[in-house]
């Protein structure tokens, strides 16, 4: 006979699995399915959520609360489409959603979160307890916010990109700590693309930190010799003559972090930090064998050496510290010689190094993603056939891209900056006066009376006719105009008592009474741009200022945002706390998306018929769909900061955002350039620095020329028949007479979802030579540009890729696919290659995008495989496109019978040429053409907009 207790443990008993066998009892509603995983664990998750937005798009959400927090999406558009209809499926242990194309499948135990493809191959697979949910970070104070993170298996062999634009010069993030932290020439954009074709959007605005999400370990962690070889410490030698770097303070260090403002107090008060130099020397030893990640920021001159290798050799501009990372292999019983030299140049630099240790799980087995705060955990699964799938599946969830106004696609001339009205209309003018291409002018920040930032006037004094500048600048020069503004007011002025007012503006650096750097210093913050109130006021403020007078488009400048450059992170954070959506911890990284909303949504509604253009220093997921582009920031003008931009802009284009551009030439220069002017070996080596930019530039997405001193104008860094300038011209006249292809992509941008700054990984995917090549790209479907980056280089190593043939554009030369060589790359060359089956149309010799319309269009057919392309026009500068105003001229080449087929053209719009002419040139393998615009044919077809077809063979 049973006991009472025994009777009462067996009800209790069935009650708890009864309970337990309710709650884990899935939610089905017409989007997906929820998943109840009970647990007492505080910090575990209690629910996930499968939601179908697409055939292959799916949400994974999840939370440590039951019921789920309901949240909502920035970077999320809100016009996602109707979901397609889908099946739950069940198996005993699991239970998910299946798609025409994908199924997702929650494990009912564990939560873990499984992807296949319709036929069950496997695509992506959570890992064991990859979710996780703590508390947040900083301290904060909120309940219903954790610091999330979740890992994801990943074989070997797999290859990671996107994730916005790194400055380290990683091109494959696999295996690798990276920091997703909005910050000056560093752009977080958390979503990932994978060799295997699927893609990650995470749904967070908090710092993220991705891959091997490890916090790197101060160098102490290692065993330390010093320079006498005793173990504990390296030798620190702080000397303020750089030519005795010997003789100096010493001392014995572990942990190199001079990282942040406040670090710097820490520099032992007697170094001479203007003139002097800084070393650590002495041996590293590992505590585990196996490559080492090492993470540095640095800002002045730094040096590395490993074992006598030098590994490092870089210079930033000192109070702007750049990120930098190196491998370096160490064993347990063996210590390496190392040493660091560091030259600060300034009172204000910076230096900090830390690493990683091996660890396979973390670098080779998974990836993760972990951000410092947010209600729930949630991204978005995307498959795809290829790259391009993958990017079209991120801008079906944040938004298309629009159509570029057609001028914005020429070139920008920019510097730090024009300090009048006769200094920028001077400079528009020499360009008109020397026939080379121009189509926009920028004016660079101050501008305004010195006392009056964010007042978005001109100053009278050096601006005396604003209004008619711009007058000038358009109808007299054809060109556009770009002005700078920020996000910053200084106290006291009209426009910062607007904000204030209303209690939009971000106060705690008033508070601390923090003065910038221009003449004695001012107090100045930035407005909350999370707030849509503030948003519509920065509008109507530069709407009455700037856009009233003519501006065309916005340089949205220091949009991380930057109240306070290298400020620590907590600190940073504090002076943009709170927003108006809540803790700057948990909203850290969104800003230049909500101050780019703004200035998009206030543009469209006061001029609907004019394409926004914006270019921000910061960008984040969703920013495509407010007529934005960006640029990479404040870098520095070398020839190894030129060679780091090319993996950082394919990276961005990874990310899905199309538009991006760099300061040709780079924004900080050394010393030797400008004081006074660069001379002898200096001067030479600053022209061929900015001629090779300027050659690697006319292949970006938007072509655009900006830093200090030296002037950037063509006409002031060489004189006419220098090798420099005749270069320079030579690709700008170039990047003119490729209109029609560059304008037809960017059409296909928003059309397609295209992307232009293609690495070859999106091509060739299936070659896997390529996932690793990071400094050659197609620029578009026809053109494989392979940029030279280092002085005095003739020649340069260009892989081929698999699956075509290549000609040399400028000559017609023939190579085949599937080698590396050495080509040709003397100073006045970049090698530029086209696939064979390419149709490349190039129009008129032109001074501006619209100077007159492309009625002769010289199509370059490169015979060897079939070939096609789309000529894509528009009015050029309004959205009627949207409501379908273009047209489409397919093009098409057999090359089985040599046939050209252009056929009928689809669509219409006001302007539209009715008529044009189409003068062929066929290139062969056999039969070498070189480029010439004007070369005369006998294949010459009038077109009045019906299919015609033409045999084309040489």
């Amino acid at each position: 006979m049973y006991s009472t207790k025994l009777i009462y443990a067996l009800i209790f008993s069935a009650i708890l699995t009864a309970c337990s066998s309710s709650s884990s009892k899935p939610i089905q509603n017409k989007n997906g399915i929820t998943v109840s995983l009970p647990s007492d664990d505080t910090y575990a998750a209690k629910q996930v959520r499968l939601e179908v937005i697409t055939d292959r798009i799916i949400r994974v959400s999840s939370s440590a609360q039951n019921p789920m927090p309901s949240t909502s999406s920035l970077m999320i558009s809100d016009q996602l489409p109707s979901p397609p209809t889908w099946e739950k499926v069940e198996t005993k242990d699991s239970i998910g959603v299946k798609t025409a194309e994908v199924q997702a499948w929650i494990s009912t135990s564990t939560g873990e979160v499984t992807f296949k493809d319709a036929s069950g191959k496997l695509l992506l697979q959570e890992a064991k307890d990859g979710k996780a949910f703590s508390p947040p970070a900083d301290g904060l104070q909120d309940d219903q916010v954790y610091t999330i993170q979740q890992r994801f298996k990943s074989p070997s062999d797999e290859a990671l990109y996107g994730l916005g634009q790194q400055q380290t010069g990683l091109f494959n993030y696999k295996g690798y700590h990276v920091d997703l932290t909005q910050y000056n020439s560093v752009v977080a954009v958390p979503f990932l693309v994978s060799s295997r074709n699927y893609g990650i959007l995470w749904d967070n605005y908090s710092i993220t930190k991705f891959g091997d999400a490890r916090d790197p370990l101060p160098l102490s962690e290692l065993r330390l010799y010093d320079a006498t070889g005793k173990e504990g410490f390296l030798t620190a030698t702080y000397a303020n003559d750089q030519t005795r770097p010997d003789e100096g303070l010493i001392e014995q260090e572990g942990h190199i972090a001079y990282t942040f403002l406040e670090d710097l107090k820490k520099i032992p008060k007697n170094f001479d930090m203007a003139n002097g130099v800084a070393t650590w020397q002495g041996k590293l030893q590992a505590r585990k064998n196996g490559e080492h990640h090492f993470h540095m920021t640095y800002s002045g001159y730094i040096k590395v050496w490993a074992d006598g290798k030098l590994l490092v050799d870089r210079w930033r501009e000192s109070w702007n510290p750049g990120p930098l990372v190196f491998n370096l292999t160490l064993n347990t019983e063996k210590a390496t010689d190392f040493k660091i030299e560091w030259i600060p140049e300034s009172t204000q630099s910076f230096v900090s190094m830390k690493f990683l240790p091996p660890d396979p799980y973390r670098t080779k087995e998974t990836f993760t993603f972990r951000s410092e705060a947010g209600k729930t955990l949630d991204y978005y699964f995307v498959a795809g056939k290829n790259m391009d799938d993958l990017i079209s599946g991120y801008r079906q969830l944040t938004g298309k891209a629009q159509v570029m106004p057609k001028w914005a696609m020429g070139f920008w001339q920019s510097r730090e900056r024009y300090k009048t009205q006769e200094e920028l209309l001077n400079t528009v003018a020499e360009y008109r006066k020397r026939n080379i291409p121009l189509d926009n002018i920028v004016q660079d920040w101050s501008y305004w009376p010195e006392d009056a930032w964010g007042s978005h006037d001109f100053d009278p004094a050096r601006f005396p006719d604003p209004t008619g500048m711009i007058d000038q600048v358009h109808d007299q020069h054809h060109a556009h105009i770009m002005i700078s503004v920020w996000p910053k007011f200084y106290e006291g002025i009209e426009h910062y008592r607007q904000f204030d007012e209303k209690g939009w503006l971000y106060k705690q650096n008033i508070i601390n009474r923090q003065r910038d750097w221009i003449g004695e210093g001012y107090i100045s913050t930035f407005y909350d741009a999370y707030n849509p109130g503030a948003r519509k006021l920065f509008w109507k403020q530069i709407n009455e200022k700037l856009y009233k007078k003519g501006n065309d488009a916005w340089w949205l400048d220091a949009t991380e945002p930057d109240i306070l450059s290298n400020a620590s992170i907590k600190h940073r954070k504090s002076l943009m706390h709170p927003t108006a959506l809540g803790s700057a911890t948990e909203y850290f990284n969104g800003y230049p998306l909500v101050n780019a909303k703004g200035i998009y949504n206030g543009q469209r509604a006061t001029n609907p018929h004019k394409r926004v253009f914006i270019l921000t220093r910061s960008a984040f997921p969703g920013i495509q769909r407010y007529g934005a582009a960006t640029w990479s920031g404040d870098i520095s003008a070398r020839f190894d900061e030129l060679e780091q931009q090319i993996p950082a802009g394919l990276n961005f284009s990874l990310s899905g955002l199309p538009y991006w551009t760099t300061d040709i030439g780079g924004f900080f220069v050394e010393d030797k350039y400008d004081r006074p002017d660069p001379e002898g070996e200096a001067l030479e080596e600053w022209r061929e620095l900015n001629t090779r930019w300027y050659q690697y530039g006319t292949f970006t997405p938007l072509y655009r020329a900006h830093g200090q001193y030296p002037y950037r104008e063509v006409f002031n860094i060489a004189p006419e028949g220098h090798p420099a300038y005749e270069s320079i011209v030579f690709y700008n006249r170039l990047r003119y007479r490729l209109m029609p292809y560059i304008y037809s992509l960017t059409g296909k941008i928003h059309h397609e979802d295209y992307t232009i700054m293609r690495p070859l990984v999106m091509d060739f995917g299936e070659d896997t030579a390529v996932r690793e090549i990071d400094d050659q790209f197609m620029f578009g479907p026809s053109i494989l540009v392979n940029p030279v980056y280092q002085y005095k280089a003739t020649s340069r190593d260009v892989y081929f890729p698999k699956g075509a043939g290549w000609f040399d554009l400028l000559t017609g030369d023939y190579q085949e696919g599937g080698v590396q060589k050495s080509v040709s790359a003397p100073y006045g060359k970049i090698p530029l290659y086209v696939p064979s089956g390419s149709i490349l149309p190039l129009g008129p010799a032109i001074q501006y995008a619209d100077e007159k319309p492309a009625e002769e269009i010289t199509l370059f057919v490169y015979g060897g495989k079939n070939g096609s392309f789309e000529l894509y026009e528009d009015e050029g500068t309004n959205y009627n496109y949207e409501q379908g105003k273009f047209s489409i001229i397919p093009i098409t080449y057999n090359d089985g019978d040599k046939t050209l087929t252009i056929g009928d053209r689809k669509g219409n719009f006001q302007g539209m040429l009715k008529t044009r002419t189409f003068r062929i040139i066929m290139v062969e393998k056999d039969r070498p053409v070189a480029y010439a615009p004007e070369l005369t044919t006998k294949h010459i077809i009038k077109y009045t907009g019906k299919a015609i077809k033409t045999i084309i063979a040489n």
